[in-house]
């Protein structure tokens, strides 16, 4: 922050202070609690004996201008000496005179503090002076709890000791200040970062007066997304072809009809196309044709959101054109009365009986029935049932269509015999072989494994998903997951789902409970059971998961293709999960180690390197970049087992073979920038080279905290030079945006999974 911002941060600095302090002026410590966020008490006890420079047991407003100025304005020394007597626990209360001239001078009428009158550009004593392995230990504890991470005891001794066995250099048994400003030197982005990052009301406003623009008016933009933009151009060019042809076709019936009949030869099209778009096999089965270079087939769900707001648009448009066509002529002819044109038959008009403008209203009012809850606004709270029944609505509104319009059946004998095809299809799949889930496992954070037997005649490619139904849940509803095991798993097939919604809540409840849910025992029998589920739950907590054998009756419609099955013609992919988004890069890496050993055992000379050995015509990867990004740290269960067999093969490559390199995140950790977390994740480093293993998830990968700096990561991987960078994502559709916006600005194409 400039000089000249000074003033203004300063006015607003004491804003903030008298919006928490009050009418007393005056911050105690659980004011200061509040306003740090801080999740261990410690940090915040230890920060405010620090700013209470007086012992009075609150802080004023001068003692946090002073504060701030040394945390914000100060040097290296200045904030080292503030962690230095963070750390040290039983030091006693630091010389109140912690600020040099300079810093003096920035408060103008601020005065020295205790009154003090020697040298002001002296530096404070520290009174403790050092740190011994006890005091280490405690702070290195409390910043794994405001890190939300979890480790045994054992495991807090071992990251003691190698912090402070590194920063002890002269072995005297205690850490001075000067070995603590060495060992942090070797740390550069510490020393360029070291604030209080958590205290965000300490923290100056960021001021941008130029905002960028908008990223739709980038060439990047442009060159990333042309395939799209040329189908939109292409459908909207064709849209305006339609309605033109139409409307000259019906110039001599007047304006309102021209309109009128425009928009009815685009609902012709449209109705079609929206079906066309959600024919999910047709789709699959183009993605392995010349077409999916040509189309954007991956981006079929938002085509279809975008021609349904078509739909209502130009039905609306029909709607009114048509009846203030008919008040104008009834006005002039003595047309039928309005409620005889809308509701009755007796003006003939329309192709079966004079039916159109009863078939009008009915689809208008089925539309809004569909509609609404697939809306943005409404399908975020809606029941997902709602929005599946009320969107079987469609079967009706064709049918009317053909009463409706003349024309509409010559649009759609083609797709609607497609429609009819893949539907028999599906329903024919799915009942042919009697399918079973036999294992289950649940795992942390509510994710249900499912273990079911695969049948003969399934298969799909890594990445895939399938529609799954479970009578014992529901008996009519179907809900899509991507699998998570490779193709090569011949017996198996795996799914992990997340439970965030009614029915994938209600299939975790159903296999934690020891009996079903659907069976409502008598009073008795409810409280035995609970005791018993309560005695069933101490026993399960003990294991590492739940895992139980079962034999319940399933059924799956599948497989169905995604973006993904690009990656295997990808020169250089970066996969990018997020929590649970995982799951279609597991598979997918299971089955590229896979083909990695099949390589090995037809070679087993071995090859210089994965890119020019491997002659798989499917497979062009010559780097794999995965990034896993998770809240919490009992998410990386998940797939840790999988991922440690990855790194051990790996291992056992030559340097040149190892195509495949993880980058693991966990965002509820606190980086090396915070005062709250700098010994932590020297400790984790210095233990991690040491044991060659992440203390976190047990990998060889260290778990970076915080979120990824994308700009780092992508530059990173587009100077490794292995080929054009496409990146794969799964993951929250807020991060998705993100991802995609760093992919433009280098040039990666992004591809996003959509069910």
């Amino acid at each position: 922050m400039s000089i000249d911002n000074d003033s203004s941060w300063l006015e607003w600095v004491t804003k903030q202070f008298e919006s928490i302090a009050g009418d007393d002026k005056e911050i105690d410590l659980e004011e200061f609690k509040t306003a740090l966020k801080v999740k261990e008490s410690f940090f915040a006890e230890r920060f405010f004996a620090l700013f209470d420079s007086d012992g009075s047991g609150t802080i004023s407003l001068d003692e946090l201008l002073k504060a701030l100025n040394l945390l914000i304005h100060g040097d290296e020394t200045d904030k080292l000496r503030f962690l230095f007597q963070v750390y040290d626990v039983d030091g006693k209360h630091p010389s109140p005179c912690l600020w040099s001239k300079r810093q003096q001078s920035w408060l103008g009428n601020v005065s020295p503090c205790c009154g003090h009158t020697s040298d002001l550009g002296a530096r404070p004593e520290i009174r403790s002076g050092s740190i011994d392995p006890d005091e280490l230990r405690t702070v290195l504890k409390s910043c794994l709890k405001e890190s939300a991470i979890s480790l045994p005891e054992e495991k807090l001794d071992d990251l003691t000791l190698a912090l402070f066995e590194s920063a002890d250099k002269d072995k005297s048994g205690s850490i001075t200040f000067e070995e603590l400003r060495e060992e942090l030197e070797r740390f550069p982005e510490v020393m360029e970062n070291l604030t209080i990052s958590a205290a965000n009301w300490l923290k100056p406003p960021r001021t941008d007066p130029r905002s960028p623009p908008p990223r739709y008016f980038t060439p990047a933009y442009w060159h990333n997304n042309r395939s799209k933009l040329l189908c939109m151009g292409g459908y909207g060019c064709l849209n305006l072809l339609l309605f033109t042809w139409a409307a000259l076709w019906h110039a001599p019936l007047g304006a309102w009809v021209m309109v009128a009949k425009g928009c009815g030869q685009c609902l012709n099209f449209n109705c079609t196309f929206l079906g066309a778009l959600m024919l999910r096999r047709c789709l699959t089965w183009l993605r392995a044709t010349w077409v999916a270079k040509v189309f954007p087939l991956d981006q079929n769900v938002v085509f279809h959101q975008l021609v349904g707001y078509v739909v209502v648009a130009l039905s609306v448009v029909h709607t009114g054109a048509h009846v203030v066509n008919f008040v104008r002529l009834a006005q002039r002819q003595g047309r039928p009365a309005l409620w005889e044109y809308l509701f009755t038959t007796r003006p003939g008009i329309g192709w079966i009986h004079g039916s159109a403008a009863l078939t009008g209203i009915a689809l208008q009012l089925l539309l809004c029935l569909i509609y609404t809850p697939g809306s943005p606004v409404v399908c975020s709270s809606c029941d997902l049932q709602v929005f599946y029944w009320t969107h079987l609505s469609y079967i009706s509104v064709w049918a009317l269509l053909v009463l409706h319009g003349p024309n509409f059946w010559k649009w759609f004998v083609v797709p609607g015999c497609l429609f009819v095809v893949e539907k028999t299809v599906g329903i024919a799949v799915s009942r042919m072989a009697g399918l079973y889930i036999v294992e289950i496992n649940l795992l942390p954070s509510k994710v249900t494994h499912l273990v079911i037997k695969r049948p003969p005649f399934f298969h799909y490619k890594p990445g895939d998903y399938i529609y799954l139904n479970i009578p014992a849940i529901a008996k009519y509803e179907w809900h899509p997951f991507t699998i998570s095991s490779a193709p090569e798993q011949q017996d198996t097939i795996w799914l992990h789902i997340r439970s965030l919604g009614q029915w994938t809540n209600r299939l975790y409840e159903y296999f934690r409970r020891p009996e079903p849910l659907s069976q409502e025992p008598k009073p008795l029998t409810r409280n035995l059971q609970k005791q018993r589920f309560h005695q069933w739950a101490q026993v399960s907590a003990k294991l590492r998961e739940n895992h139980r054998a079962c034999n319940i009756k399933c059924y799956i419609d599948g497989p169905y293709g995604t973006p993904t099955r690009r990656i295997f013609a990808s020169e250089h992919a970066v996969l990018v999960g997020a929590g649970i988004g995982i799951t279609p890069f597991a598979s997918i890496l299971q089955s590229i180690m896979h083909r990695h050993r099949m390589r090995k055992q037809k070679d087993p000379g071995g090859s210089p390197s994965w890119s020019e050995s491997h002659k798989d015509e499917e497979m062009k990867l010559r780097k794999v970049d995965f990034i896993w990004i998770n809240r919490d740290q009992k998410s990386f269960e998940w797939f840790v087992s999988l991922l440690t067999q990855l790194e051990m093969e790996q291992a056992d490559e030559e340097p040149e073979d190892r195509f495949l390199e993880m980058h693991m995140y966990m965002t509820s950790a606190l980086s090396k920038n915070d005062m709250k977390a700098i010994g932590l994740q020297m400790a984790l480093d210095l233990l991690a080279k040491k044991e060659q293993r992440d203390s976190i998830t047990g990998l060889r990968t260290r778990t970076q905290p915080g979120r990824p700096d994308w700009s780092k990561v992508f530059r990173k991987m587009a100077e490794e030079n292995k080929g054009k960078v496409q990146v794969f994502f799964c993951g929250s559709p807020a991060l998705a945006k993100v991802v995609k916006t760093h992919c433009e600005q280098f040039n990666f194409r992004f591809f996003k999974e959509h069910f």
